[in-house]
């Protein structure tokens, strides 16, 4: 039902692009003509969307709710996950129910309450740790409400499915992107530190397993290997302050989990004139993780495309809320161990893409950020006239 609901909103968007185009053109009588038929067929294709909506909506057994995780630990959860799921459930008709726990435990257990109290009728989680998401999912089931992760898998939790990133490609994403940094700069060995994200978060396992191979593989050793608790930003940078103490600053690179630790780990190397000179990754392609990257302090982000994993999201909860369950199960093409349960999660997974300076302008180019929000100085201009970046 959901795909169908795609097509006809797809199928309004060209039907105006066609009109707008008509318009434009000499009044001919052929152009009249043409401009009255894709009128005809852009209003049939939005009827046909608004009749899909209201069916769709119809069918519905409840709210569509989401709870994400915070603010802080990265950008993208308010600024990109929450208008892409707000977008797709107002197209299908579906009220929805998404708010943030800012990072405490507590609060996402009190919103989980309030929202299987009001009618939530599937839910999707961004947990902050396996022990608090799992009281949730257990209430959740206890309520007959099916549970998605989302992006983060809850070990032991018995989420119905995961719709994700391939976290473990994620990680070799920024290994294999960090060795390409220090072998184009002649670096072929040498003492590499690892900042990583929270150890209570699955995906930080996954993301370490996947550089730390590429890292290793490549002929490089570890010499240094700490974790950052809730990816605190304001921690990451005293955690790598003592870790540059101790090496005596003696690192070739530092491979961190994500644009906000990279951009603490790069503060540092500011303070001790190192900035640009040793390669520091990140993921999650945020503005200032951009920037870092065009500017040369940063060698490498990992755009994952959040559109694409939110529109995954809301097509299960569609086919979820309206009883499609072979829909569902279509959707979830993979599976991922659930290492604690000792079970295979139905998983939707997705795949990531390294992106230095030369290629910044595809993540522009997807809609996922705007050239006026990067190029936002003279320097910043400078990059991005260089790099493409418009």
């Amino acid at each position: 039902m959901s795909k169908k609901l795609y097509g006809a909103v797809a199928g309004l968007a060209a039907a105006s692009l066609l009109v707008a185009a008509c318009s434009s053109s000499s009044s001919s009588e052929s152009t009249s003509s043409a401009a009255s038929a894709a009128a005809t067929e852009a209003a049939s294709a939005a009827a046909s969307a608004s009749a899909m909506a209201s069916a769709t909506a119809a069918t519905a057994s409840g709210k569509a709710c989401v709870i994400l995780p915070d603010s802080a630990s990265s950008a993208r959860w308010e600024t990109a996950d929450r208008p892409f799921l707000e977008a797709a459930f107002q197209a299908a008709g579906l009220e929805s129910d998404i708010q943030n726990a800012n990072g405490d435990k507590a609060k996402f257990a009190t919103i989980a309450d309030g929202m299987i109290a009001g009618g939530c009728g599937v839910m999707a989680i961004v947990n902050l740790d396996s022990p608090s998401a799992a009281a949730v999912i257990k209430k959740a089931d206890a309520a007959g409400i099916p549970v998605i992760d989302y992006d983060r898998l809850t070990l032991g939790g018995g989420a119905k499915y995961y719709v994700s990133f391939d976290n473990v490609a994620v990680g070799t994403a920024e290994g294999t992107g960090l060795v390409k940094c220090l072998n184009d700069a002649g670096v072929t060995s040498g003492p590499v530190a690892l900042l990583n994200g929270s150890p209570t978060d699955n995906n930080a396992t996954l993301f370490k397993q996947g550089y730390e191979k590429a890292i290793t593989d490549a002929g490089f050793t570890i010499a240094a290997d700490q974790s950052v608790p809730d990816w605190d930003n304001t921690k990451a940078g005293t955690i790598f302050e003592q870790m540059y103490t101790k090496a005596n600053g003696d690192f070739v690179g530092v491979d961190a989990a994500n644009d906000g630790l990279g951009g603490a780990v790069i503060a540092v190397l500011e303070r001790n004139g190192q900035a640009g000179k040793v390669p520091v990754t990140g993921q999650d392609a945020t503005d200032e993780g951009l920037q870092r990257v065009l500017l040369g302090t940063q060698c490498v982000t990992v755009y994952k495309a959040v559109k694409k994993e939110a529109d995954a999201a809301a097509q299960l909860m569609i086919a979820l809320l309206t009883g499609d369950q072979a829909a569902a199960d279509a959707l979830a093409t993979g599976t991922v161990d659930d290492t604690e349960a000792g079970t295979q999660v139905p998983s939707v997974l997705l795949e990531p893409q390294q992106i230095f300076a030369d290629n910044v302008k595809d993540v522009i180019a997807d809609g996922y950020t705007t050239a006026d929000k990067i190029c936002t100085t003279d320097e910043l201009k400078a990059a991005c006239e260089k790099y493409g970046v418009q």
